[in-house]
């Protein structure tokens, strides 16, 4: 039985992998809180793997969160990031796992990439001042995979999501990403019967979104390609794969959507006066379609499910 190891299992997207892996018989899933394995610590990380054996390892583990968190802590952001990963692969490499999968983020890219964004635009411009920090860490992830893989000939791979969203996502109030956010703002307008419910900007920008459980699909498909697939649609030096549904959609639209699947009957207003973002953020998934893998959830149904979750845990998220 195959002994894998989920880093960052009680996060949005651990958590979605730990579900796809728990469903099979034919694997062990190892987990470890953060109270029970400090991934900053070199020492504690190589002790971990040295005393429980491990075929495989999901690197799911990460600081994580919003433009407003990234500007105030960025030497956190980077720090525990590039400490996490190396200490992370390079445990797994000293004690002879052979496959891991590092999960970075679409924030890589450089600010004004081409759309949609393809594999081949990591590092050719400037990155997105306010998360670069973490971009940064990121990038470190992937080059330390490859790394691995030139000089050792491991099986060490990257995938890069889009906007996730989903169970266990993050509903705060303040700090939550632009899906949360919405369902919480029109759950609580429908709830009360408001009148209107005012976004943000003019809703022209468009963005790709993904459901978690794809994502943890993706994931699981990634790293489960013999290798001779996974190198001959890669590069050894550009080996990163991007994941998301290479559609998009409108702000507007999108909010028409969230109006809809919590039941909201009100007006939406348009506060013009707040910023609209980049106009564009898609990612190219040619090289994962090219790999035999493709979305699951459309936009709508994928709302339903995660507004659903919601319902359910929303006790949790009072305040």
């Amino acid at each position: 039985m195959k002994q894998i190891f989920v880093a960052g299992h009680r996060g949005m997207v651990g958590a979605a992998i730990l579900r796809q892996l728990e469903s099979r018989s034919d694997v062990n899933v190892i987990t470890r809180t953060k109270s029970e394995l400090d991934l900053t610590s070199q020492k504690e990380v190589l002790d971990f793997f040295a005393q429980n054996s491990i075929d495989e390892v999901y690197l799911a583990a990460a600081k994580v969160g919003g433009i407003h968190a990234n500007n105030t802590y960025p030497a956190e952001f980077i720090y525990e990031n590039l400490m996490i990963e190396a200490n992370i692969i390079n445990a797994a490499h000293q004690n002879d796992v052979q496959k891991l999968l590092f999960l970075g983020s679409s924030c890589i890219y450089p600010k004004m990439a081409p759309q949609p964004m393809t594999e081949t635009a990591l590092l050719t411009g400037t990155l997105e001042e306010t998360n670069e920090p973490y971009a940064i860490a990121k990038i470190a992830g992937i080059k330390l995979c490859e790394s691995y893989n030139r000089q050792y000939g491991r099986d060490y791979r990257s995938v890069m999501p889009t906007n996730l969203y989903g169970p266990n996502d993050n509903f705060h109030p303040e700090n939550s990403h632009v899906i949360p956010a919405l369902l919480r703002r029109f759950h609580e307008a429908a709830q009360r019967g408001d009148a209107e419910v005012l976004a943000w900007g003019s809703g022209k920008p468009k963005r790709e979104f993904l459901h978690v459980d794809d994502m943890a699909a993706a994931s699981v498909h990634v790293m489960e390609l013999d290798k001779t697939t996974y190198d001959n649609n890669t590069e050894p030096m550009l080996s990163h794969i991007n994941v998301g549904t290479g559609e998009d959609c409108t702000i507007k639209e999108l909010v028409e959507t969230v109006a809809k699947v919590t039941g909201f009957s009100g007006k939406i207003g348009w506060d013009t006066s707040k910023p609209d973002g980049t106009p564009r953020k898609l990612m190219d998934v040619s090289r994962l379609h090219a790999l035999g893998w493709k979305h699951h959830y459309d936009l709508e149904t994928g709302l339903q499910h995660a507004y659903q979750w919601f319902l359910e845990n929303q006790d949790n998220f009072r305040g």
